[in-house]
């Protein structure tokens, strides 16, 4: 019998979790050319040892699959990182200490950006202009809020964009005003626009900095591939050149923009852009549609009226971006020219008019393999939850957000309602309904870490609020092998990545990290505590903890 040949890299010695049905669990894994060639027992992986193999002992440590985040920002990420970052802080002085500091220390930067503020940190969820002006009295501030459909402004920015009472809303948006009509300092939606039109462009160099740092801060947290879910074109070239350099060691889809206020005669420009190719791990074939807002600014597109704080309903049913039929039009188009579709989604009418574009496409193209999906899926109803499945839609979950905290039941339940507020994120439903599940994070908008939000779609309570509140419909909650089953196989089914990744099966391509626990294991502590301590793409070291002695 031939000798095996030997393996670049074995890891043995503790729990290897495949995702791989035909073999879910083994002991070690074998690596080679950038490829698994063995996943078994660690008396089988001896020979596969030689002089030039690195043996990993895991000492009872978990090897999965690389995560693969189907819906996330890390462009965006980055600069935060690079600008005015409030994301992991909370409060409104905490804030304008961190402006203040950031502005002190910049004199020399025309306008203060970056972003990351919650809305709950605000009565109403809306800051005001005069907070701002305390701190930055002389320069213009535009600060969007962490899920970026709102920004708060002060009143130098205002006055240079001639943004005042007499200023109509524009159909995509809302200008947060006092009751005389004066703008309060908080822009909603298209209304942001108003303002960021006049802040300067980010440097190429800049974009392309905050790639490299986003990347490297996504690979600690054993993410090997990822949808950028939205690129426009300045971005698209960032990830072109960092690609060309041999920098891009994720692989990414790109997807690109569609503008709101065209129509199909933009299908021929995205052609254009993805006709330029993919270059190394980057590929621009998806394009992104914006459908709705988000329902905490009562933007997201409702079947029925938003109530008002007294539980009687309003005549505002939220904003659907573009308009239903020209969404069947141009969904029919982008499928038949072989584009995936990737939609946002946060309203039960926004999946419906989703939904409704897909069923046109097929209608019209046939069974195509665009693997379309719906991200973010906050509100579904339930008529419409088997209809991912016929049409062989994936839903795309953040599942960080299924969990009970201020914005959600200080700006959300109280204007849905008790029947309604019972339909969201209904992951469980979705695949007790037969539909295939996705996760993605939507970094920079919430925490990009799989495992925390893997800890969320399990028990449906935030991490920080454990034994604390009581979950959020814990009809809803799916296993932990359907979550990581989401975060590997199901991303990377949306990615068309799902025949060389994935999962740890012999052949595909060895993106692979290694936990400090058995997640599974529940003696081992909260899934959200585990820590990646390596990540592997192609069997290429991409992250390395300090402490790992492997």
């Amino acid at each position: 019998m031939p000798h095996e040949p030997f393996a670049d890299l074995v890891l043995r010695g503790g729990a290897v979790h495949t995702v791989d049905p035909l073999q879910p669990g083994a002991q070690a894994a074998a690596v080679g050319a950038g490829r698994i060639v063995a996943v078994g027992s660690d008396a089988e992986m001896v020979a596969r040892i030689g002089p030039r193999t690195r043996v990993v002992e895991l000492r009872g440590r978990t090897v999965l699959p690389g995560f693969q985040d189907a819906h996330v920002h890390p462009m965006i990420g980055g600069l935060a990182r690079l600008r005015c970052e409030l994301h992991d802080s909370h409060g409104r002085e905490t804030y304008l200490a961190i402006v203040r500091d950031y502005a002190r220390y910049r004199p020399d930067v025309e306008w203060i950006t970056g972003g990351g503020w919650s809305m709950d940190d605000f009565p109403g969820g809306t800051p005001r202009r005069e907070d701002l002006d305390r701190v930055v009295p002389d320069r213009p501030v535009f600060l969007p809020n962490r899920d970026g459909h709102g920004a708060w402004v002060n009143s130098r920015a205002l006055e240079l964009a001639g943004v005042d009472a007499t200023t109509p809303d524009p159909v995509d948006g809302r200008i947060e005003r006092d009751p005389d009509g004066t703008p309060t300092g908080t822009l909603h939606e298209g209304a942001m626009h108003l303002v960021e039109r006049l802040v300067p462009p980010d440097s190429q160099a800049d974009l392309e900095a905050a790639l490299v740092l986003a990347q490297g801060y996504l690979h600690s947290l054993g993410i090997t591939s990822w949808q950028e879910a939205w690129l426009t074109p300045d971005m698209r070239a960032a990830y072109r050149a960092v690609a060309a350099r041999g920098e891009l060691t994720a692989r990414v889809v790109g997807a690109l923009w569609w503008d709101r206020s065209r129509g199909l005669e933009q299908v021929d420009e995205l052609l254009a852009a993805r006709a330029e190719g993919h270059i190394g791990r980057f590929r621009p074939t998806s394009v992104k549609i914006m459908q709705d807002g988000v329902l905490e600014n009562h933007t997201g597109a409702l079947l029925t009226p938003y109530l008002d704080l007294d539980g009687r309903a309003t005549d505002n049913r939220g904003l659907s971006f573009v308009e239903p039929k020209l969404l069947r039009q141009a969904v029919t188009r982008l499928d038949f020219e072989g584009f995936q579709v990737h939609v946002h989604a946060i309203g039960d009418r926004a999946t419906r008019e989703a939904l409704d574009a897909f069923e046109a496409a097929r209608a019209a193209n046939g069974p195509t393999d665009g693997r379309h999906h719906i991200a973010h899926i906050q509100l579904i109803h339930p008529s419409d939850l088997p209809r991912f499945a016929e049409l062989n839609v994936t839903a795309n979950a953040q599942p960080l957000w299924a969990c009970h905290e201020a914005q959600m039941d200080e700006l959300t339940i109280p204007f849905l309602g008790p029947e309604r507020a019972t339909w969201q994120y209904p992951f469980g439903s979705l695949l007790r309904a037969g539909a295939r599940l996705a996760m993605g994070s939507d970094w920079s908008v919430s925490s990009p870490n799989p495992l925390v939000e893997m800890e969320v779609a399990v028990n449906r309570v935030a991490p920080d609020s454990r034994d604390v509140v009581p979950p959020l419909l814990p009809r809803e909650a799916v296993s932990l092998e359907d979550a990581m089953r989401a975060f590997t196989m199901g991303s990377a089914y949306v990615q068309h990545h799902d025949d060389t990744t994935g999962s740890l099966t012999p052949g595909k391509l060895a993106d692979l990290i290694v936990l400090d626990r058995n997640v599974f294991d529940r003696a081992a502590g909260p899934i959200g505590d585990a820590q990646v301590v390596a990540t592997w793409i192609e069997g290429e070291a991409v992250f390395e903890d300090g402490a790992f002695d492997g």
